[in-house]
């Protein structure tokens, strides 16, 4: 993981993000425009990417309101995946909310998505609540979580 590095996204990372959606999450892939309207909705929505031998090879994003922030996406492409950029990526976004005075981070995250429910527990996320059949297609529930920030998170 010592060849990966963090910086903010930049608009021309936009393209290889959607193509990265696509792979990765297929029926609920954001598109080019949807991350356009990401990009656009700073300084609320704040985005980081991972770079490795100067491609994007993960991505991560909050948005910040008030004193609780919700993750809006982690993702590392599949040929990365395993070696540490999520909890990486998932370590920023911590240091970010709590900078940024947060109380809590909230996320969702689907109830099959098992790799990513152990990444989110491991971390200190439980889950506070359940939206059935939230995910379409495929009637998959959301699991909502929450990790409660403290002073040694900035």
């Amino acid at each position: 993981m010592s060849d990966v590095t963090l910086r903010e996204l930049e608009w021309t990372d936009l393209a290889s993000l959607a193509a990265m959606e696509r792979e990765l999450f297929a029926d609920d892939a954001w598109s080019e425009q949807t991350w356009w309207a990401e990009l656009a909705g700073r300084p609320r929505r704040d985005y980081v990417v991972a770079v490795a031998d100067d491609a994007v090879v993960g991505y991560a994003g909050l948005d910040v309101s008030g004193d609780v922030a919700d993750v809006m996406t982690v993702a590392t492409s599949p040929t990365h995946q395993r070696k540490g950029i999520g909890r990486l990526l998932l370590d920023d976004l911590v240091h970010r909310a709590a900078s940024r005075g947060c109380e809590a981070l909230i996320l969702e995250v689907r109830a099959d998505n098992d790799a990513a429910r152990n990444l989110y527990e491991r971390n200190g996320f439980e889950v506070i609540s359940v939206r059935r059949r939230y995910y379409q297609p495929g009637d998959v529930d959301a699991l909502v979580m929450r990790r409660l920030l403290t002073e040694g998170d900035r």
